[in-house]
């Protein structure tokens, strides 16, 4: 499947950009051009926020239930053409493509649950005496923009979309100019097969520097949530206080990973191996430091190198990881290699460029496992987002907590034990805002997901993302 140009998708209908300038995207596993993606400008975002201002108040007028059910119905459309919607993020990232029909349900489960749960937001009496009726109701903030990276396009996106539509708002999408793809096709579908009405779902494509400052300075957006690095956090805060508007920011992370002496070492060893290599390490929960417990050190970090040589990376439908999805990002991995050599730190599998000629043509990096890593280092401390782990031994509980929370981010962890009072001691301990138990993975649409410290604020998923799309209105009536 190929396609010939992107272009944004607004109230109901493809739009060329005011413009009529187009950028490459190209092929991560060849390196070819894939197809042309359009450059909007602030005349385009501007344009597309009129579209959703006028859909909102039709939209947040609804039944809660009459917008639930339109959310369920655009689950089931997003099953009906998951192969569509799957090849499409699979040519634009580079993931292998047995791993989008997973992906694709986890997209639709978003909607399913948060359309089954669109009445959820009852308001409250509060009882302040006979003399008066007193009460707080939520309502929908507005226009939602939502800034996406190209890591997990539908998957962020949907996250993000689901709750924000199932609380009365209308949102203003922006995808990264890299993977724009799967979502202006998801943003189509929604309309013309699921029946949203033109406007409640636009997808504004171009670059992030141009729309992002739009975005913000426009008028119409009374919210934003942005997935992205933390420098894009930053400097989207910055711009927002003038405004005083509210974010949620998923930023970086440099999870701990924490393997104790008492685990099971058949589940910790390939769990620990897809912690840093699923989606080619592209993830920000992703498990890069591994703390493992010094007494079982060299057995662990012997069967890890022998799981980590398994692995199949390539270009194949059924590879174990496909190609990084941007050059510049590839670019940016492969000079850790040379920040390693520079520090004296040897990998004991990987580091460095692919030799074989299969890979040759692509973004392709080699999952790499470096020991003698000391946490101080920037391989443990700074984000890489690739397949780059650092091992890094510890001596007993307290050791380990304080190795994992030495780091300014926050977003997530796991633990490896088969004490249960062990495993609550620590989880009570770290500073994360996700922690997962004798595996590692991303949780369930229902567990609330967000960071500590520089890995953001604000909460996605489950009930909490409701009311991060909401503002409380207090009605106090004296009788």
């Amino acid at each position: 499947m190929t396609f010939l140009r992107t272009l944004s998708y607004v109230h109901g209908q493809s739009v060329d950009p005011d413009a009529g300038r187009y950028a490459d995207k190209m092929d991560p596993r060849t390196g070819e051009k894939l197809c042309d993606v359009a450059q909007s400008e602030a005349s385009d975002l501007d344009r597309a926020a009129d579209s959703s201002a006028d859909a909102l108040a039709a939209w947040k007028n609804l039944r809660p239930t009459q917008r639930g059910r339109l959310l369920v119905e655009l689950a089931r459309v997003v099953r009906a053409h998951g192969s569509a919607l799957g090849e499409i993020e699979a040519l634009e990232t580079g993931k292998p493509r047995q791993e989008m029909p997973a992906l694709i349900d986890l997209v639709a489960q978003f909607f399913e649950y948060y359309g089954g749960i669109a009445n959820a937001m009852d308001g409250e009496l509060v009882n302040v005496g006979p003399a008066y009726h007193s009460y707080v109701v939520r309502e929908a903030l507005g226009v939602i923009g939502v800034i996406l990276p190209w890591n997990a396009p539908l998957h962020q996106a949907a996250r993000a979309i689901a709750p924000a539509l199932a609380a009365g708002n209308t949102v203003l999408a922006k995808p990264s100019e890299h993977t724009s793809g799967s979502l202006v096709e998801m943003a189509r579908l929604a309309v013309e097969a699921a029946g949203l009405p033109p406007g409640v779902l636009n997808v504004v494509v171009g670059q992030g520097t141009v729309i992002g400052p739009a975005m913000v300075a426009n008028q119409h957006v009374r919210k934003i949530s942005l997935t992205g690095s933390l420098r894009a956090g930053q400097e989207l805060g910055r711009l927002a206080a003038e405004r005083v508007m509210p974010l949620t920011l998923e930023l970086g992370g440099k999870s701990a990973n924490i393997v104790f002496d008492d685990a099971d070492l058949d589940a910790a060893v390939p769990g620990s191996v897809r912690a840093f290599t699923w989606n080619s390490g592209q993830w920000c929960a992703a498990g890069t430091r591994l703390l493992v417990q010094e007494n079982i050190h060299d057995v662990f970090v012997e069967r890890l190198v022998e799981a980590v040589g398994r692995l199949r990376i390539g270009p194949e439908d059924d590879a174990a990881a496909g190609p990084i999805t941007t050059r510049a990002q590839y670019d940016k991995i492969a000079s850790y290699f040379e920040v390693a050599a520079a520090l004296g730190v040897k990998a004991a599998i990987g580091g460095r460029l692919p030799v074989d000629p299969r890979l040759e043509r692509g973004w392709f990096i080699e999952p790499t496992v470096y020991t003698g890593v000391t946490n101080d280092m920037p391989l443990a401390t700074e984000e890489i987002f690739g397949p780059v782990l650092c091992v890094i031994p510890f001596k007993d509980e307290a050791d380990a907590v304080r190795i994992a929370n030495d780091s300014p981010f926050g977003l997530a962890a796991g633990i490896w034990s088969r004490d249960i009072g062990r495993v609550h001691r620590v989880a009570g301990r770290l500073e994360a805002g996700r922690i997962v138990v004798n595996e590692y993975g991303g949780g369930f649409v229902q567990n609330p997901c967000g960071g500590y410290k520089l890995s953001g604020y604000g909460r996605e998923q489950g009930m909490d993302a409701l009311a991060h799309y909401t503002q409380q209105k207090s009605v106090i009536i004296r009788l």
